[in-house]
C-alpha cells in the first residue's frame, strides 16, 4: 500500500509539473513546431541515446571490476538497456538502478558487490556532471543574464560539487567509526571504491573520458531535438543549459523525470533568451527518445534469459511491468 501511495504521489507530481510547464505555453506554437518535425533528426536522437547507454555500459564495466562484480561489455550494455526500460516506470533512475542491481546479483555476485557497482557508477556520473557544470559556469553566466537564473545555477553548482567532493573525501577519512554503523559503512565503502576507480592511473583516464562523453551525448540528443523542429538554440548554448537541467532531473520526485525536465527546460530556455515554447518541445522530444529506447530495453528484458530462468525470483513490482 505504501509503495502504491508513493507511486501515485510521484505520478501526481509529474502531472503537476507538466501542467506548470505547459500552462503558459501557446499550444498553437507547439502544434506548429510539432508539424515541422524532421523524422530523420528524431531517429538520430534515438541512435544517440542508444550510444549514450553503450558508453555508460563501458564505464560501468570498468567500475564493476573494482566491486568484485565484473561484467562483460555486451552484458553491461544489455543490463543498461533493461534498466532504461524500468527508468520509464519509476522515479528518476531508481527503477533502472534497482533492476541493474538485481541483474548483477544474479550473475553470481553478492548483493553487496552488485549494489556497490551500481551506486559507485551513479556517484561517478553525478560527480562528473557536477564538474562539467562548474567548469562551464563562466560561460553560463555570459549566456544567462537573469539574476534569478544565475543564483539558481550557482546554488545547483554548489550543491552538486559539494555533495560529490564530500562523498570522495569520506573515503579518505581515517575515522574508524565510519565502518561501525550500517549506513556509514556502506557509504564509506562506496567512497573508497570511487576513489580507487577515479584516481587509478589505468582506469581513471578511461572513466573521465567516458563520463565526459556520456554527458556530451545528452547535449547531442537535445541538439538533435532542436534541429528536428528547426529551433534557434545552438549547440554551444545547449552545452551550457543541458548539464544543469540533467542535474535537476536526477531528483527522484517524478516518473522518469517527466514534468521536472519540462519545467526546468522551459525556465532555462527563458533565462537564456530563447523561446520557452521551444524548450518545452525539445524536452518532450528528449523524453520521447528515452521512451522509445526504453521500449527497446523492454523487449530486451522480455527476451532475456534472466527473465525466463529467474522470473520466479524477480520482485513482483518488476515482473508486473
Amino acid at each position: 500500500m505504501r509503495g502504491f501511495l508513493l507511486l501515485a504521489a510521484r505520478i501526481l507530481i509529474s502531472a503537476a509539473l507538466l501542467y506548470f510547464a505547459l500552462r503558459g505555453i501557446n499550444f498553437t506554437a507547439i502544434q506548429s513546431r510539432l508539424s515541422q518535425i524532421s523524422v530523420g533528426w528524431v531517429l538520430l536522437s534515438v541512435i544517440a541515446t542508444i550510444f549514450q547507454i553503450f558508453l555508460g555500459a563501458l564505464r560501468w564495466r570498468e567500475i564493476s571490476v573494482n566491486c568484485a562484480a565484473p561484467l562483460g561489455t555486451g552484458q553491461a550494455f544489455r543490463y543498461n538497456m533493461i534498466g532504461t526500460f524500468f527508468n520509464q516506470t519509476l522515479p528518476s533512475s531508481i527503477g533502472g538502478d534497482a533492476m541493474r542491481l538485481w541483474l548483477v546479483k544474479h550473475t553470481g555476485a553478492g548483493w553487496r558487490a552488485a549494489a556497490y557497482s551500481v551506486l559507485v557508477d551513479r556517484a561517478v556520473g553525478l560527480i562528473a556532471l557536477a564538474i562539467i557544470v562548474v567548469a562551464s559556469l563562466p560561460w553560463s553566466y555570459q549566456l544567462i543574464s537573469n539574476d534569478h537564473g544565475r543564483i539558481a545555477l550557482l546554488l545547483i553548482d554548489l550543491g552538486a560539487i559539494s555533495a560529490g567532493l564530500g562523498f570522495l573525501l569520506l573515503g579518505r577519512l581515517p575515522w574508524s567509526w565510519l565502518k561501525t554503523f550500517w549506513l556509514t559503512h556502506h557509504i564509506y565503502a562506496c567512497s573508497v571504491i570511487a576513489n580507487q576507480v577515479i584516481f587509478n592511473r589505468r582506469s581513471g583516464p578511461k572513466i573521465a573520458v567516458l563520463s565526459l562523453l556520456i554527458h556530451v551525448m545528452a547535449v547531442v540528443i537535445a541538439w538533435c531535438a532542436v534541429r528536428s523542429i528547426a529551433a534557434a538554440a545552438g549547440f554551444e548554448q545547449l552545452f551550457m543549459l543541458i548539464p544543469p537541467i540533467m542535474l535537476i532531473t536526477m531528483l527522484p520526485i517524478s516518473i522518469a523525470g517527466w514534468g521536472v525536465r519540462e519545467a526546468t527546460m522551459m525556465v532555462a530556455f527563458g533565462y537564456a533568451g530563447l523561446a520557452q515554447t521551444d524548450g518545452t518541445v525539445v524536452s518532450l522530444l528528449f523524453g520521447a527518445s528515452s521512451f522509445i529506447v526504453g521500449a527497446m530495453g523492454g523487449l530486451v528484458w522480455i527476451l532475456s534469459s534472466e527473465k525466463t530462468s529467474q522470473s520466479d525470483h524477480v520482485p513482483d513490482s518488476l515482473t508486473q511491468i
